[in-house]
């Protein structure tokens, strides 16, 4: 009975010291950057949701291989029709959190990540402006094709993002796709 504890403390003790191991290849930090696709929606009964086009940008830390943190920030803009008007649209978010990625020996790394923050919208038309700035959280994930150790092309990254704009949920779909440079 000794002798299997004893190779059962042996296994363990190996399989935590290679747990521990850093694997080389694994950058510390990530920046992204490209195009975001944008589908609002309204929250509001009989009015239907709109396009946007824009921006994303993010920059992450990993305090192990998989584990690390994101901010993220991106801007949307267009001009959709609302009731028949044509509403100049910006809308920015600004979001921070989690972000779990699985390195890996293939030439993709796929990542997951929970981001939480606020996000600024505001219209304008016939010369009148509004904007209000809310709480905003995001859900998602996508892959990055490596081309070098240290750069990448974001073949997509999907988020459902929901915003708290005057007191009601709005539930949006976001699409980015560009670059990213690994250190």
């Amino acid at each position: 009975m000794l002798h299997k504890i004893l190779i059962l403390c042996t296994v363990l003790s190996v399989s935590l010291l290679a747990f521990g191991q850093e694997k080389a290849g694994a950058p510390k930090a990530e920046i992204f950057g490209g195009y975001q696709y944008f589908h609002a929606s309204t929250g509001v009964s009989g009015v239907s949701g709109f396009n946007l086009n824009g921006w994303n940008a993010s920059a992450s830390g990993f305090f192990t291989r998989n584990l690390g943190v994101t901010a993220d920030f991106s801007g949307s803009y267009g001009t959709p029709s609302v009731v028949g008007v044509g509403v100049k649209t910006n809308f920015y978010t600004f979001l921070f959190g989690p972000t779990v990625r699985v390195p890996n020996s293939s030439r993709v790394t796929p990542f997951a990540h929970v981001l939480f923050g606020g996000g600024r919208i505001s219209g304008s038309a016939f010369g009148l402006s509004a904007s209000s700035t809310d709480f905003t959280w995001a859900a998602g994930g996508g892959v990055d094709a490596n081309l070098s150790p240290n750069f990448a092309i974001r073949l997509g990254q999907a988020d459902f993002l929901q915003t708290r704009i005057a007191g009601s949920s709005q539930n949006h779909f976001r699409y980015s796709t560009g670059i990213v440079l690994k250190f």
